[in-house]
């Protein structure tokens, strides 16, 4: 039983240094006992709140009844998911990277630096540079300090893999500001409720829903990142140094009172910062440049829901589905080896420990198929290779994909299932299994429709803008408009080889149309001669 302060309160502060587990907050001046936090002082013989107060305010906590009505003073940024199905969202390397903390958490390998800080790294860009990650206490935008030892690790366990899908709601917002690194976004708890699927939760208290979103809404702002990339083309060199993805700048807590002056907490306003990253890796005016990157994909809501379903009884598939999330935007024909699968389901230690234990292998093999099976019937089929991973040694439930339904048929399938002389359903697994699936791929994994749709729509749209800016470039560029508007502006050959630095024997060339210009010169010509797009349409 937790407890509550009532009206009574005189603010006197007695209370507030004897809480042992430091539920009670002093918000907007009053004084509120965190109903998540307080545990009836377990271990004492009265709760110190009690045996301190002077005017014996504090009380059990009775659950609040009724309708909750909120008084909200800050509005929230627009709705995501507007259309019910998806929502853009970043999806730069920084941002995969943090989900996949967030969702393996301890089967990373974590390590220590010289001055004693937990980091996990790993080398991305082909080994050319590298992303680190460090776990801070803070969350504002403040310098942040990474924790050592024991107390980061502590704060490593306590992470939970929705928080996942925190981020990535927050790496959703970012798609909908103009200049996100230096802007705002405002989320609340009926939001966030909605997208992921806690609004259904009947069997959850306000107290409990709210008490949960706020620890995962605090999490995905609890680590802070270095990335160290060399220079590519125009864009320049990418140095962060333990720089916060999201800032979370305020959280506002709405109150309602009971008939004895009871608060009762009943929303949540989070104000949050959109991280130093996003000027390199979410910049559309830099992107057209070619100075910056704007990388982006397609949310699907039913993800966040179906990770939130199966969390409990099948992490490993929830890691998986995460995963797949980021690499499916690289295309379709992307083989994926059965034990790169693993590590990201069960990490790198366990699957380490159990190739070294046969005793433990066929546990983890067991809840691999069924994690496959899961993914499955969310629509994430795996498509095998018929050479590395056969039928033979494929899960039992795609071979029970084939039975007819209907009863004779499916009778007849048993009957001749059981009369043939080459293997059967019911037969056990080949020896040797561990091993060759230490060798089998799977092709790619078949998307759901939501997913296979909206990647399509982003594919042809890239297409589109890629062809029209290709169109652009050689109408403009064309031998006869350069001609038409040096002349236009009274300049020679030669006057024109100075202004953009090249010789006049090349700009004679590009003139009598003996090659093309590349795309760094045409650029160089348009600005020069004043040629646009506009006047070309003309």
């Amino acid at each position: 039983m937790s407890y509550a302060i009532t009206k009574r309160c005189i603010q006197c502060d007695n209370c507030l240094p004897q809480c042992p587990k430091g539920a009670i907050k002093v918000i907007e001046g009053d004084y509120w006992i965190d109903p998540s936090l307080c545990n009836n002082c377990e271990g004492y013989l009265t709760p110190q709140c009690v045996l301190s107060c002077p005017v014996n305010s504090p009380v059990p906590y009775q659950a609040k009844k009724g309708r909750c009505k909120i008084d909200a003073k800050t509005v929230a940024s627009p709705k995501l998911f507007t259309d019910g199905k998806s929502h853009p969202f970043a999806s730069a390397i920084v941002i995969w990277e943090l989900c996949n903390v967030l969702a393996q958490r301890q089967s990373l390998p974590w390590e220590i630096d010289a001055t004693g800080e937990l980091y996990y790294q790993r080398q991305i860009n082909n080994g050319k540079g590298a992303i680190a990650f460090r776990v801070t206490e803070t969350f504002d935008s403040t310098p942040p300090v990474a924790l050592k030892g024991a107390k980061a690790l502590s704060a490593i366990e306590t992470f939970d893999i929705k928080s996942a899908c925190m981020h990535l709601i927050y790496a959703a917002h970012a798609t909908n500001l103009d200049r996100p690194w230096e802007e705002e976004f405002i989320i609340n708890d009926r939001q966030i409720e909605e997208y992921l699927g806690l609004d259904k939760r009947k069997d959850l208290s306000k107290s409990t829903k709210l008490a949960l979103i706020k620890e995962l809404a605090q999490q995905p702002c609890q680590l802070i990142t270095s990335v160290n990339l060399p220079p590519q083309g125009k864009i320049k060199g990418i140095y962060l140094e333990k720089s916060r993805l999201w800032h979370l700048l305020e959280i506002q807590h709405h109150f309602q009172e009971d008939e004895v002056g009871c608060k009762h907490l009943v929303g949540l306003t989070f104000k949050i910062k959109v991280g130093e990253w996003a000027q390199y890796f979410l910049n559309g005016q830099a992107c057209k440049e070619r100075t910056a990157f704007y990388q982006y994909s397609t949310l699907p809501k039913t993800l966040l829901s179906a990770v939130m379903r199966i969390w409990q009884q099948h992490e490993g598939a929830a890691r998986i589905m995460l995963w797949l999330l980021f690499k499916t935007k690289m295309g379709k024909e992307q083989r994926i080896t059965i034990p790169t699968l693993m590590r990201v389901a069960y990490g790198e230690g366990k699957l380490s420990q159990v190739s070294l234990q046969p005793e433990n292998r066929q546990r983890l093999l067991r809840i691999f198929e069924s994690d496959l099976e899961v993914l499955n019937h969310y629509g994430l089929k795996p498509i095998f290779d018929p050479v590395s991973y056969p039928l033979e040694i494929q899960p039992l439930w795609v071979k029970l994909v084939n039975i007819p339904e209907d009863g004779e048929a499916a009778l007849e399938f048993w009957i001749d299932d059981g009369s043939s002389n080459g293997s059967r359903l019911t037969d056990a697994p080949p020896r040797g299994k561990w091993n060759r699936l230490m060798n089998a791929r799977i092709l790619y994994f078949e998307m759901p429709p939501e997913w296979k749709k909206q990647l399509a729509k982003s594919k042809k749209k890239r297409r589109a803008v890629k062809s029209k800016t290709k169109l652009k470039s050689q109408i403009a560029l064309s031998t006869e408009y350069i001609l038409e508007a040096r002349k236009r502006l009274g300049l020679s050959q030669r006057d024109l080889a100075q202004l953009t630095g090249k010789s006049q024997s090349w700009i004679r060339d590009i003139e009598n149309g003996r090659f093309q210009a590349k795309s760094e010169d045409q650029l160089l010509l348009r600005k020069v001669l004043g040629i646009n797009y506009t006047n070309l349409k003309k």
